[in-house]
C-alpha cells in the first residue's frame, strides 16, 4: 500500500511510464486474467484479424496497468488535486437538476480500465451514492470503501437493494455498473456483442418502484483527456426485458469506440458459454 502510494504521488509526468510498465507487466504475469480477455475478444470480434484482436490484447492490458495509477489517484488523492492536476472534460451533469428534482437518478455505467477515476471526478461535481461489490479479501475492501467515500456518499452492496432504492425515492443520484455476468438468480439470456450473455433486468424494476430517472455514464480518453458525458436513457413503453437490451445495445455502442479501454478481463459469457470457456 506505502508503494502504491508512493508510485501515485510521484509527478504525473512520470506517470504514463509508469502505467506502460504495469500494463507490460501484467500481460507477461497475469495469465489467467490475460486468456479470460482473450478469449472475450476473440468472441466479440470475430471480423478482426489475429493480429488486431492481439494488438487489442496488448493496448488492453497496457490501459490495465495504467488503472493502478488512476485508482491510486481516485483513492488517494484529494478533490484539490485531482482538479489542478487531472485534465478531464464533463458534460450533461445539468441532466441531473433539470430531471423531475423530486425523483433520483439511476445512472448506468459501464466497466471501463479507469472505472474508479470516473466515478472520483463525477462525485466531486455532483452528489453521488454508489452500489458496488464486497471485495473477497477484507482489508481490500477496507481500503476500497475508504477510497471510494473520499468524495462519494455512501455506497451500498449490490445484494441490498433497498438501501439504495431508499436513496433513490429520497432524489438522490445513485450509480450502478450492470454490465457483468451476476448470475441467473436476477438475470436472462439476451443479446451483447452478437452473443447470448446473462443480463439483469431489474433496472426496470428499481426506476419503477422508485420512480427514478434513468442516465447513463459513458468515459473515455481524448487526446489524455478523460471525457465523461451523461445523457437521458428513453425508457417509455419498455418492458424490463426489452430495457435491459436496450442497455446491453448502449453498453456494446460506447465499447466499441474506445474498445482497449474496456474490462475484457471479466468473464462475461461464464453463464451462457460456461466457465470451461475461459479455461
Amino acid at each position: 500500500m506505502t508503494l502504491w502510494q508512493c508510485l501515485c504521488h510521484l509527478p504525473t509526468s512520470w506517470h504514463p511510464a509508469i502505467g506502460k510498465s504495469c500494463g507490460k507487466l501484467l500481460f507477461i504475469l497475469a495469465k489467467s486474467r490475460k486468456k479470460i480477455a482473450q478469449v472475450n475478444i476473440e468472441v466479440c470480434f470475430p471480423d478482426f484479424s489475429k493480429t488486431e484482436q492481439q494488438q487489442l490484447l496488448q493496448d488492453n492490458f497496457l490501459y490495465l496497468g495504467r488503472s493502478f495509477v488512476e485508482t491510486g489517484i481516485a483513492w488517494f488523492w484529494s478533490d484539490k488535486k485531482i482538479q489542478n492536476k487531472v485534465d478531464y472534460e464533463l458534460s450533461g451533469i445539468d441532466l441531473l437538476s433539470n430531471s423531475d428534482s423530486e425523483n433520483g437518478n439511476l445512472i448506468i455505467f459501464k466497466h471501463s480500465q479507469h472505472l474508479e477515476l470516473d466515478a472520483r471526478i463525477f462525485a466531486m461535481n455532483a452528489e453521488v451514492y454508489g452500489v458496488s461489490r464486497t471485495h473477497n479479501s477484507a482489508s481490500m475492501n477496507k481500503i476500497q470503501d475508504k477510497g471510494r467515500l473520499s468524495s462519494i456518499k455512501d455506497t451500498a452492496d449490490k445484494n441490498n437493494p433497498r438501501k439504495f432504492m431508499r436513496w433513490l425515492k429520497g432524489g438522490k443520484n445513485v450509480m450502478y455498473a450492470i454490465d457483468q455476468d451476476y448470475g441467473w438468480d436476477h438475470s436472462v439470456k439476451l443479446e451483447f456483442f452478437n452473443q447470448e450473455a446473462a443480463t439483469i433486468t431489474s433496472t426496470k424494476k428499481i426506476i419503477d418502484a422508485t420512480n427514478s430517472n434513468l442516465l447513463f455514464l459513458n468515459s473515455y480518453y481524448k487526446n489524455n483527456k478523460l471525457v465523461l458525458e451523461i445523457e437521458l436513457i428513453d425508457h417509455a413503453e419498455l418492458n424490463s426485458m426489452e430495457l435491459a437490451q436496450k442497455i446491453n445495445d448502449l453498453m456494446e455502442h460506447k465499447i466499441l469506440q474506445h474498445p482497449a479501454e474496456y474490462l475484457w478481463s471479466h468473464r462475461r459469457f461464464k453463464s451462457t458459454l460456461g466457465k470451461n470457456f475461459y479455461k
